[in-house]
């Protein structure tokens, strides 16, 4: 069984996040354009690594008849080996760019969804963080009392005003 490609893979990751199957996540980001932006990224994301698997298939097909077992590749074929190999590397560094572009759309969507659910945790978080770095004041050591504050006008100084 050959392994699962880089479109089998965005299409599990896409139905896994929004929990239906690839063609009603389809629809509803065509019909709903505002409703989910995060989907339609994901779906556009998709529909491009559609083109770049076929790419990946065209060039893969191409080097096995290049290379297939029992025949000798001619001078001429050479260069038509090469540059498939570098055509086929760049389709595939396309297709995992992709996916891990569908994976930190994936990452927001839960980042916004965490965020929307709990703003009051997040502000008493917050709150919390800012009253325990307050208290630490530089030079003072917390069980020991504050020095006593000096009270009345400052003594002069041995030097002459201007």
């Amino acid at each position: 069984m050959p392994d699962a490609t880089a479109l089998d893979q965005a299409t599990t990751m896409i139905e896994k996040a929004w929990g239906r199957p690839i063609e009603a996540l389809e629809s509803l980001a065509v019909r709903r354009l505002s409703d989910d932006p995060l989907l339609r990224s994901a779906m556009h994301i998709r529909s491009a690594l559609v083109t770049a698997d076929s790419t990946v298939s065209v060039h893969q097909e191409r080097l096995h008849a290049l290379t297939r077992p029992g025949h000798a590749p001619a001078f001429y074929d050479l260069q038509r080996i090469t540059s498939s190999a570098a055509d086929l590397r760049v389709a595939q560094a396309e297709s995992r760019t992709a996916l891990q572009a569908i994976g930190h759309v994936i990452e927001a969507r839960e980042a916004a969804a965490t965020a929307g659910r709990a703003p009051a945790v997040q502000l008493a978080q917050a709150a919390v963080a800012r009253s325990g770095r307050d208290q630490h004041v530089f030079g003072h050591v917390p069980d020991q009392a504050a020095p006593p504050a000096v009270v009345g006008s400052p003594a002069p100084g041995p030097g002459p005003r201007r």
